[in-house]
């Protein structure tokens, strides 16, 4: 069946210096794909990545043979490293989250126990195949150790959150409108009427700042995802017409060497880098998708804010018009208070008259009843 890919995950991916053997050098500019591979011919386990970004051809950055005597540390909650000496380097992976870092590291030590087992049956095999006849000799050889490429100790991770995860989301704050300084209402049957509309104002200012704040936050998402788009689309139809070609150069070579040995392994290497293609095509598919649902939802709080903004307009109306309302009623009171002074001052002015007639009263009735005695 040739190898197959068993486990994928992205990643960047860092180097040792070859030369000063304590500093890490970037193998991509981005996260890529870094893939465990079983090749179920020669029982063994391989991790292999893929970077098409410096040429048209994508070039194998990790090829790395896991071996029973490899480990796999974690300097940091985002990194780790695993040393290569049949390549002689050390390899480093910067992940976007400690989960995706802790399900590699349980891969890593999970592939190693098989390729360990593997080996000792392998081992059981050549014994068994290779043992002497009774009464012979056994000859053993002595192979010199392997240098190994992996320093004293684990290296510091050259990334930092924010270069993994990407920059922090923009944060904007709506400040909420300060209330006007209250006058003093001559009729408390208004007060209710301004109180209440004012709140309503209040209110729904708030509302459509927050609203506001938002909608900046889903214009700048949706600029970028539109950019993210058209590129995904350029690299999706270089994917094809790449993928288009080495199904060609497939045919080609099937037809050139027949069955040949050179010919089967380049049609699996061939096949595994179409599937690779086709894996990342269906995920930048599903990325697109993503991207349709936010412009959609962006969509839905333009729509609310306009439906706001218009609500907000007319509660501005409607207490524009009871401002009017209320600025009638006012004069209207001052010009019954003018009348109940007119009125008060015309009752005073009638007392008065009043007791001054009672008076008069008073003395002529006396004078009557003095006359009345005298006769």
């Amino acid at each position: 069946m040739g190898e197959q890919p068993i486990f994928s995950t992205r990643a960047h991916i860092f180097q040792i210096d070859p030369t000063t053997k304590k500093n890490w050098l970037p193998t991509s500019k981005h996260a890529v794909t870094v893939s465990y591979f079983f090749d179920s011919t020669r029982n063994v386990y391989r991790i292999i990545s893929l970077d098409g970004a410096k040429s048209n051809l994508p070039q194998a950055v990790i090829n790395s043979t896991i071996t029973p005597n490899m480990t796999f540390t974690k300097t940091s909650q985002k990194f780790g490293q695993w040393a290569d000496s049949r390549a002689n380097t050390v390899y480093g992976l910067g992940f976007s989250c400690e989960g995706h870092l802790s399900k590699f590291a349980e891969k890593f030590a999970e592939f190693k126990e098989a390729a360990r087992l593997a080996k000792e049956k392998s081992q059981e095999k050549v014994e068994l195949t290779s043992a002497p006849p009774q009464g012979g000799t056994v000859r053993r050889s002595v192979l010199p150790a392997s240098k190994k490429a992996s320093p004293s100790r684990p290296l510091q991770s050259p990334l930092t959150p924010e270069s993994v995860n990407g920059a922090e989301d923009e944060r904007a704050a709506a400040d909420s409108p300060q209330p006007a300084e209250a006058r003093a209402e001559p009729s408390h049957n208004a007060l209710p009427f301004s109180h209440s509309s004012s709140s309503i104002g209040k209110h729904l200012e708030a509302e459509l700042a927050a609203l506001k704040g938002n909608n900046a936050k889903l214009t700048a998402a949706l600029l970028e995802s539109t950019a993210n788009v058209k590129q995904w689309k350029q690299q999706l139809a270089a994917y094809q017409e790449e993928a288009e070609r080495l199904h060609k150069r497939v045919t080609e070579l099937e037809c050139v060497s027949g069955q040949s040995t050179a010919a089967r392994s380049a049609k699996t290497e061939l096949n595994r880098t179409i599937e690779e293609m086709e894996a990342a095509l269906k995920a930048k598919e599903d990325e697109l998708e993503c991207l349709k649902a936010e412009v959609q939802s962006a969509n839905r709080f333009q729509s609310q804010r306009d439906s706001l903004a218009h609500k907000l307009q007319e509660v501005e109306r409607r207490n524009e018009a009871l401002e009017v309302q209320l600025g009638e009623l006012e004069r209207r009171l001052n010009a019954n208070l003018r009348e109940r002074e007119v009125f008060r001052q015309s009752l005073r002015s009638l007392l008065q008259l009043l007791d001054g007639k009672i008076s008069e009263l008073s003395e002529l009735r006396d004078a009557l009843a003095k006359m009345l005695e005298c006769s």
